[in-house]
């Protein structure tokens, strides 16, 4: 287990089998599940968010996430300590965020988690996903088909259904 110091409180205890990042490098699938597998897992849920090509109405031709990698990582790790705590057999968390300009249909976020019974696994997924998107410092800025563009909060679009 390793642990990361936040910048007040006591340390996170993140265990070596997690995984986190922040990568402008396209996300795998297959590597992400295969990062939450383990032999003692009866599940693994794994939730993909994906660029869409329309918001609110409106065609989009790509989206940009810009991310303060430290602090991103950090609440990536409050999630996993949190999911241990609450979902006390998972076996393996597992949370990677796309930076940088994605094309309609690129995977912009993968979240996994392995756990003995699958009702665990999704809850605890979901409530990552749910997590991240209210609590960690990544924004998108939505680039229109008539040229322009915007950015938003995860979180604030999260509220907003967007």
């Amino acid at each position: 287990m390793s642990t990361v110091a936040p910048r007040s409180g006591s340390p996170i205890q993140v265990p070596a089998v997690d995984r986190f990042a922040v990568t402008f490098a396209p996300l795998s699938l297959e590597e992400v599940y295969r990062l939450a597998d383990d032999p003692a897992n009866g599940a693994v849920v794994v939730m993909s968010g994906t660029v869409r090509n329309c918001t609110d109405g409106k065609a989009v031709v790509a989206l940009e996430y810009q991310a303060y990698e430290p602090m991103a990582m950090r609440v990536f790790q409050q999630i996993a300590a949190k999911i241990r705590q609450t979902w006390a057999e998972a076996n393996r968390v597992v949370i990677y965020h796309r930076v940088g300009r994605l094309a309609i249909g690129e995977i912009s976020v993968l979240v996994a988690v392995g756990c003995p019974h699958r009702s665990e696994a999704f809850e605890a997924c979901r409530y990552a996903i749910d997590t991240l998107k209210h609590a960690a410092p990544i924004w998108k800025k939505e680039h229109w088909q008539d040229g322009s563009s915007s950015w938003v909060s995860i979180a604030a679009c999260e509220e907003n259904n967007c």
